[in-house]
């Protein structure tokens, strides 16, 4: 799907026509560069390559420097590939967030907060065990039984146990774009997007 990166700001809420406050993310998008275009004859798909963010150059290693000089552009910090762009796109040209409109949904990805290792109830959902009292100690978050002891005498795979919790990729469909705001490069998103403020999302058509 054709789309954009941009950079999490944070949350606030607007008013919609009919009165009711909504809930929105407001997010930095773009403007982004053409860093690559691949071809079916070359590369086997077409796509294009999006740069985001600049980057000093003593940052980067020659293979990356010579890929940005080959396109023409300064030095971008993140790189992301995207399909199904209508039109021709040349290297350097800037795609900004006049791409999207208001009432387009949208698909982001992003990454999730991470919150170390977890027990099942934050981490899943669990309702803990029965009653507080009749002599239990410290049995009221505990999983509880993982499977069978003599056949098949093993925990199966995907189990749900407790572990690390969060900062992996999430892709949250069908969000409402309320608002775009091209003077700063900023579109509101209807509800939460996954990450902190600050964090890189991918937004898709």
């Amino acid at each position: 799907m054709p789309g954009l990166i941009g950079k999490k700001i944070g949350m606030t809420s607007v008013f919609s026509a009919d009165g009711k406050n909504v809930p929105c993310t407001v997010i930095e998008v773009g403007p982004c560069v053409v860093t690559q275009v691949k071809t079916v004859e070359k590369d086997g798909y077409d796509a294009l390559q999006l740069g985001f963010q600049e980057q000093k150059e003593k940052h980067l290693t020659k293979p990356e420097i010579g890929h940005f000089a080959k396109a023409g552009v300064t030095p971008k910090r993140h790189l992301a590939e995207f399909k199904g762009f209508e039109g021709e796109y040349k290297l350097g040209d800037t795609i900004s967030v006049d791409f999207f409109n208001d009432n387009d949904f949208v698909d982001i990805v992003g990454t999730s907060k991470g919150k170390g290792f977890q027990g099942v109830v934050k981490r899943h959902g669990f309702g803990g065990v029965g009653q507080a009292t009749h002599g239990q100690h410290n049995r009221l978050r505990a999983p509880g039984s993982v499977g069978a002891c003599s056949y098949p005498a093993k925990v199966f795979k995907g189990m749900r146990m407790a572990g690390q919790t969060g900062n992996e990729r999430v892709t949250v469909q069908n969000l409402k774009v309320v608002k775009v705001i091209p003077e700063h490069n900023v579109i509101m998103i209807k509800g939460s997007v996954p990450g902190c403020k600050g964090s890189i999302v991918l937004i898709e058509k």
